[in-house]
């Protein structure tokens, strides 16, 4: 089992910073990727930021340029910068993780609830 372990969310004025935390534990193997999704009020999921284990990112659209997402191999821990945030930030967000194997497994945290006012 691998468990995830999300931390950083919050209530924060628009065009304010927060950073998200996720740290993977358990019976990890080889992780490919980890990642942030988000839930908006009334909405579907959708991707935030993902990174690969060689460090190759993909952000969604409408965060490029605000949000940066890293992640620290040694310690199996992703983390998103979110800075100049806006109302429409506002959400429940998800880490997830991508594991190789056969199969391929993916993990999603519990989630964490960020607030944006305006």
């Amino acid at each position: 089992q691998v468990q995830l372990v999300e931390s950083g969310g919050g209530l924060v004025q628009a065009g304010g910073s927060l950073r998200l935390s996720c740290a993977a534990s358990g019976s990890i193997f080889s992780i490919f990727r980890m990642g942030w999704y988000r839930r908006p009020p009334g909405k579907q999921r959708e991707l935030v930021a993902v990174i690969t284990s060689g460090g190759s990112t993909n952000y969604a659209d409408s965060v490029k340029g605000r949000f940066t997402i890293s992640r620290d191999n040694a310690k199996n821990t992703v983390y998103l910068q979110m800075n100049s945030l806006k109302p429409e930030d506002t959400g429940d967000y998800y880490c997830e993780v991508l594991m190789t194997g056969l199969p391929w497994r993916e993990y999603w945290g519990q989630g964490t609830q960020v607030t944006v006012s305006s």
